[in-house]
């Protein structure tokens, strides 16, 4: 698990809801259970300043680090799409764009990320609108069209945008490999160890924020991967989660009563 990508689910999932905003020392203890060491997490948090994910701030335990409006409204969009909520029924529409030049391979990733899936070189297609297209696709610095195009019958063109079958085994895979890490943990576990389970369980699922646009149900082949995946998840996300909370809990007062860890600011 790379100390970047940790740092984005750390705040996501556990800090948003808490201020937007820690010491660093509760970062540096919030993420050694993930073997994730204090030089790597002060390389990534530079990075994610300089990058404009994170704003420095004095708190009274020492420095900290607050998420810019541009990060907390992209882990917000990415929570919905984690835990599935505020997505309504499909209108059986289709956000099209047409490009006038072919995407590099980090845009064409970004929009993997927002839900669009590639028909052609020129051609993308979601099966919902997001906010942040415009903003992707002027940063890219192509020109296009968009389109709203109307699904009226068959369903070839989602086998062209995605594939299908990889996305299916690859849920197969995430149930295989972290069942027996969530299965591990029991009443007699410490909240450490069910912090660590349940943060390797969101990591790997968010990673599918990548792979999957979460197509409707009506577009999907019968007895889709995704939909046991998703149970699988559910179920121990929310088991799990009491015992997260409070170990989050304990290590950012731990942090605010300590101060500095001899960890200075980037």
């Amino acid at each position: 698990m790379q100390a970047r990508s940790a740092l984005f689910d750390l705040y996501g999932d556990y800090l948003r809801a808490r201020g937007s905003r820690a010491p660093v020392a509760a970062l540096v203890r919030l993420l050694a259970p993930l073997d994730i060491a204090a030089p790597a997490v002060r390389t990534a948090v530079s990075r994610m300043v300089r990058q404009g994910w994170l704003h420095p701030l004095r708190l009274a335990s020492g420095p900290g680090y607050l998420l810019t409006p541009k990060a907390a409204r992209r882990l917000d969009d990415a929570a919905s799409r984690v835990y599935r909520t505020g997505r309504g029924g499909w209108d059986g529409r289709f956000d099209m764009i047409l490009l006038n030049d072919q995407l590099g391979r980090r845009d064409s990733a970004r929009l993997a990320f927002l839900g669009y899936g590639p028909l052609s070189e020129h051609v993308w297609i979601a099966p919902r609108a997001s906010d942040e297209i415009e903003a992707a696709l002027t940063e890219a610095g192509t020109g296009y069209e968009r389109f709203s195009a109307s699904h009226t019958a068959g369903s070839e063109i989602v086998g062209r945008a995605w594939d299908l079958e990889g996305i299916g085994r690859s849920y197969e895979e995430f149930v295989t490999s972290l069942r027996p890490v969530v299965k591990a943990v029991t009443a007699r576990s410490s909240d450490e160890e069910a912090y660590a389970a349940r943060f390797r369980l969101v990591h790997a699922w968010r990673s599918f924020l990548f792979q999957d646009p979460q197509l409707p149900a009506a577009l999907l082949p019968a007895q889709w991967p995704g939909v046991r995946a998703a149970a699988f998840f559910d179920k121990h996300a929310t088991r799990l989660r009491p015992a997260a909370d409070r170990y989050v809990e304990r290590c950012l007062q731990s942090a605010t009563r300590g101060g500095r860890v001899g960890f200075s600011e980037p």
